[in-house]
């Protein structure tokens, strides 16, 4: 599978771009899946459920299937974080996968950078980032940057990189 990345700081538009481009990837015939990270305790689950009750029992895994989705939560139960690599292994084969955060791993990225969230660009200290998506001009930056709303854009240069 081929993977390719979108990160960045907090609110500098990564969640965005990313369903821009999964519309715009999945708009020209091809089939995307992604990874999200969140660095908060997430939930897809709530109290009462049934469920929610199986995890609270101690099952390892839970599957909840209905005619139109199913879901799997993997309790790691005080086991460490998988890295992504093991994740992407898990999903079924797609053309792309689009991962949401994992700034530090080693798959290529695009990097989100809104100049009002006041963070400094992650790319000059990562290999990793392949392009910039902000809001800013960058002069002197020796990587692509693109508008962070030129969602077809940054789509032809994420398809040209990963041979699609």
């Amino acid at each position: 599978m081929r993977v390719y990345g979108v990160t960045g700081w907090k609110n500098t538009g990564k969640t965005g771009l990313m369903e821009r481009l999964v519309a715009e990837i999945t708009g020209r015939g091809l089939t995307v899946s992604t990874v999200k990270h969140a660095h908060h305790a997430t939930d897809v689950d709530h109290p009462g459920r049934d469920s929610y009750r199986h995890r609270q029992a101690g099952a390892q895994e839970v599957i909840v299937a209905s005619p139109h989705r199913w879901a799997v939560m993997h309790e790691l139960r005080g086991a460490p974080e998988p890295p992504v690599a093991d994740l992407l292994a898990r999903l079924s084969p797609v053309d792309l996968v689009l991962v949401e955060g994992y700034k530090s791993a080693p798959h290529p990225k695009v990097e989100c950078h809104r100049a009002e969230a006041g963070r400094g660009l992650l790319a000059p200290d990562n290999p990793t980032i392949r392009a910039l998506a902000s809001d800013s001009a960058h002069p002197g930056l020796a990587l692509p940057v693109f508008d962070l709303n030129d969602t077809g854009a940054i789509a032809d240069f994420i398809l040209r990189e990963v041979g699609l």
